[in-house]
């Protein structure tokens, strides 16, 4: 016998469609409609009360869906053909405040479709046990529709605060012979300290158009350092940073910052714009910005990243407390191996900064493989998934002068520069000889950085030039031209035997020259008999390092 049609009381309409009137329907159908309404709601917002509720609620929901489809679109195609623009967007702090404040709308706009959808599934005509599992059904639908968009907008809020401490509000900065050229600064900061004293200084140039990079690094302990034009420091210093073994360039911004900062009226960081200007002087070229980098908060950043992978050449020492009268180091808190090792942030730290058994520049090698571990492993997977444990920890670590305008054309030139060649120049070994840093010729130095930067502009690298450290940015094999550090004494023989050249396949030293596996427990025991020759032979090669 066939089913007997009801008329609606209301309008007289027959209500056979088991979409908009499910109390009719059977149970099998209803559960099948319940879940198509949530399915409905995840993918096309609106369109479950356009079918099944109020129309008019599901135009305007459906209206603002295609409005947001629209605007990712253009998302993707800006991002395809002005990928600076879209950045610069979404770190311009007024835009990012807008983006924000639309995501959280839409958050609880899509949070209040799935309530409403709820009330149209009316869980009391399902079958008992279908209404746990449909429930559930629309609870994960809702976590991952309005709850991605509130994350995407929590997000985008930590990232807009750290923005906002980290670079600065001024003018942006213009490229000068094609090239931006960024002083990039390591240094302690402590309460018997005024200011920071920059431990690690580095040049990292970049071309305007192409993103191929070199890296100039700069001895702590370079004296003479000359200020450029225009610098208020030389008033005081018009010949140059030249007050004997006490003026190092590493000394300006803690001397600066103290006694010298009403010579730089309205700059935040008045040591550290000197430094900038010494460092210009003394390469001849103009660094435009600076990046500060507080190593005693370093280890933060680099835990914040899950770790870093390296391959080290050589054992290298957590030292001890220093001994003032003997001018030696105590027992080692602990010793970082030879070959492939992740590093959490102390040990990173340690790695970058021991220079116990060594001297600086095999120091500043190890410092130089630690920022390439981090920009090699700093991927757009490792900085989705800890944004915001690397945001933060960025708020503490970085300061900057950097304008926040200029995000969007740095980060477009980061992502270019991704595995091209790096080039390298250390002022110092391999590429000069140890005592140039006390006596250093100017001209020379800025010869050869006329030459690192030519090798590295243009459409293409041109050959490697004399002297000039080259690596790929992805891990690739660096080489040199110059000579290695000098090793003197027995180390010398067994080193010329075991110091392959600086690159990437180099052969970790894990043995003695007897062939004896090299143990933390050996080299603590060498330095209980004091025999501090031996260790410096075992570790002569730690300089070498490379990213994996």
């Amino acid at each position: 016998m066939p089913r007997r049609e009801e008329p609606h009381a209301a309008t007289g309409t027959v209500m056979t469609d088991p979409i908009r009137h499910p109390s009719g329907a059977s149970s099998p159908v209803r559960t099948k409609r319940a879940f198509v309404l949530v399915l409905m709601t995840l993918l096309v917002p609106g369109s479950a009360q356009i079918v099944a509720g109020d129309r008019k609620l599901g135009r305007l929901a459906l209206r603002v869906t295609l409005g947001v489809w629209a605007v990712l679109v253009a998302t993707v195609l800006l991002l395809v053909l002005n990928r600076t623009l879209l950045i610069n967007i979404i770190t311009n702090s007024i835009a990012s405040l807008v983006i924000i404040v639309v995501l959280v709308a839409l958050a609880l706009g899509w949070a209040f479709l799935f309530v409403n959808t709820l009330r149209l599934v009316r869980p009391v005509l399902l079958a008992p046990g279908a209404r746990p599992a449909v429930v559930m059904s629309l609870v994960i639908a809702l976590v991952l529709g309005s709850g991605t968009l509130g994350y995407a907008a929590y997000l985008l809020n930590v990232g807009r605060n750290a923005i906002g401490n980290i670079f600065a509000s001024g003018p942006a900065i213009d490229p000068v012979d094609g090239r931006y050229n960024f002083l990039m600064m390591g240094g302690d900061a402590g309460d018997d300290r005024t200011g920071r004293r920059p431990d690690s200084l580095s040049v990292l140039s970049v071309d305007a158009k192409t993103g191929q990079t070199a890296i100039i690094s700069v001895p702590r302990n370079l004296q003479n350092a000359q200020f450029s034009e225009g610098s208020p420091m030389r008033q005081i210093y018009p010949d140059g940073y030249d007050c004997g073994d006490s003026c190092l360039i590493n000394a300006i911004n803690t001397e600066v910052t103290n006694d010298y900062a009403d010579l730089y009226p309205g700059v935040a960081d008045p040591g550290a714009q000197a430094t900038l200007e010494a460092v210009s002087g003394t390469l001849g070229i103009t660094v435009q910005a600076y990046v500060l980098v507080d190593m005693a908060g370093f280890a933060r950043l680099i835990d914040a990243m899950g770790g870093i992978k390296i391959k080290a050449g050589g054992w290298v020492p957590m030292s001890g407390y220093f001994d003032e009268a003997t001018r030696t180091h105590g027992m080692p808190l602990g010793w970082i191996p030879a070959g492939e090792q992740t590093l959490d942030g102390e040990r990173a730290l340690w790695y970058g900064r021991s220079r116990e058994y060594v001297d600086d520049y095999s120091r500043i090698q190890r410092q130089q493989c630690v920022q390439q571990a981090m920009l090699k492993q700093l991927d757009p997977a490792t900085l989705l998934s800890k944004f915001e444990d690397i945001a933060s920890a960025g708020t503490k670590v970085v300061e900057s002068n950097i304008s926040s305008s200029q995000l969007g054309s740095f980060v477009d030139l980061a992502m270019k520069a991704k595995g091209q060649e790096v080039k390298r120049l250390t002022i110092g070994p391999p590429d000069f000889d140890a005592s140039f840093s006390t006596v250093p010729d100017f001209d020379v130095i800025h010869d050869r950085v006329d030459q690192l930067l030519a090798s590295a502009s243009g459409p293409r690298a041109a050959a490697p030039v004399d002297g000039i450290i080259q690596a790929s940015a992805g891990g690739g094999k660096l080489q040199a031209s110059a000579p290695l550090r000098p090793v003197t004494g027995l180390a010398a023989s067994w080193a010329a035997q075991q110091t392959p050249p600086p690159s990437s396949d180099f052969t970790p030293v894990t043995t003695t020259p007897d062939g004896e596996p090299i143990t933390e427990e050996m080299l603590n025991q060498l330095k209980r008999e004091g025999d501090e020759e031996a260790i410096r032979q075992l570790v002569a090669t730690n300089g070498q390092c490379a990213p994996l």
